[in-house]
């Protein structure tokens, strides 16, 4: 029912009173059905079929255009990547990470290459699908001729990553493959260069040292924007036919080895030992030497002087050496004085050891001693 009907009347009141301009209003009110009313006619000349069909496709078009103009003037590069723009083919210039306006398609096209991804390519093995543990043997990439004619078997791995966008995309067709390649004919170039001792040993990381600088070496040689960031040896053994002797033939050698070392400490403990004793024994005898030689000379000066003396005056030094002698001979034994020419009932005995052991008495103790009378002692 119109709201011009709301009063049952038939009157020109709405639900809000009389109509403005209406027989009771002052003024005249907006009529709200008919503006209802013109819209949905509008509305419905939007609609296909209508009247005015034009304005959907057209907010269709614009809508498009939108989009085709954002990708088509804009391009967003990753923090992985690098943008490469083509102007007609032709490479113009380099876009960082970001957001960056372009030239549509076909005029400039914009390569995204992943410039900080660690690529990996596994040479003499696969690894199992989805990141399993089994992997799987190529022996026609692995077996490799050493220098001393034997054959190793070798599974590697190796690392790169973009160093340049540009010579990489443009200056090689096939970088994984290439890489590939290069990395093997670097590894049986090394191995070709070294006996098979050292590389199952010691030489490990001095082999792989040497194949990453010539496969970076050869990879620049080729412009080919690649960098080598690591070679890993993931296996390093002699063929399984031959590998339980070649097993045996290390473990002797490890033996060997042993065997050396603990000879070799044992000469290292000794030998200075023994080096140092004889060169004690050495100063021992040049010491006895230089004395005996010192007393021969002093017992040979003393007898000249000696000589001298007796040409001199040969009575006296004859006795004086008598005398000396007997002072040698007589100073370590006990000394008794006799008299020969004594008498009177006294035995003429001088104990001259015992007065020299008696203690000396003192001025106020000591009593005058009664006087010896030793005439005629010698």
């Amino acid at each position: 029912m119109p709201w011009s009907n709301q009063s049952g009347g038939g009157g020109n009141n709405g639900p809000w009173g009389p109509r403005p301009g209406g027989p009771g209003g002052g003024s005249q009110q907006p009529d709200l059905e008919d503006i209802l009313r013109k819209s949905q006619d509008k509305l419905r000349q939007a609609m296909p079929g209508g009247g005015g069909g034009w304005l959907l496709p057209g907010v269709l078009a614009v809508l498009v255009a939108v989009v085709i103009g954002f990708f088509g003037f804009f391009v967003r590069v990753n923090t992985d990547e690098v943008g490469i723009v083509l102007r007609f083919g032709e490479y113009v210039r380099q876009l960082p990470p970001g957001l960056h306006v372009r030239l549509p398609y076909p005029i400039e096209e914009v390569l995204l290459p992943k410039v900080t991804r660690a690529n990996r390519i596994e040479i003499g093995m696969r690894s199992a699908q989805g990141g399993g543990l089994s992997v799987r043997d190529v022996p026609e990439e692995s077996l490799m001729l050493t220098g001393d004619e034997n054959i190793v078997d070798i599974d590697f791995v190796v690392v790169w990553k973009i160093s340049d966008a540009p010579d990489y995309l443009f200056n090689i067709q096939n970088p994984e493959g290439t890489v590939k390649d290069v990395s093997e004919s670097a590894m049986r170039e090394i191995v070709g260069q070294s006996d098979i001792e050292p590389i199952l040993t010691s030489s490990r990381a001095e082999t792989e040292g040497k194949v990453q600088e010539l496969i970076q070496r050869t990879l620049d040689g080729y412009k080919a924007g690649i960098e080598i960031t690591q070679v890993q040896l993931q296996k390093v053994d002699p063929p399984a036919q031959v590998i339980d002797a070649f097993r045996d033939v290390q473990a002797a050698r490890a033996d060997e080895e042993r065997l050396q070392n603990e000879a070799q400490a044992y000469a290292n403990r000794v030998v200075p030992e023994a080096r140092g004793e004889a060169e004690r024994i050495l100063q021992n005898a040049q010491g006895y030497r230089d004395q005996v030689i010192a007393e021969a000379k002093g017992e040979a000066e003393r007898f000249e002087k000696v000589l001298q003396e007796y040409e001199k005056a040969p009575d006296v030094t004859r006795q004086r050496i008598f005398i000396d002698t007997m002072k040698e001979v007589f100073s370590n034994t006990d000394k008794i004085i006799i008299d020969k020419d004594g008498g009177g009932g006294v035995v003429p005995y001088l104990p001259l050891t015992e007065l020299q052991k008696r203690p000396p008495q003192s001025p106020a103790s000591s009593t005058p001693a009664p006087s010896l009378q030793t005439g005629g002692q010698q």
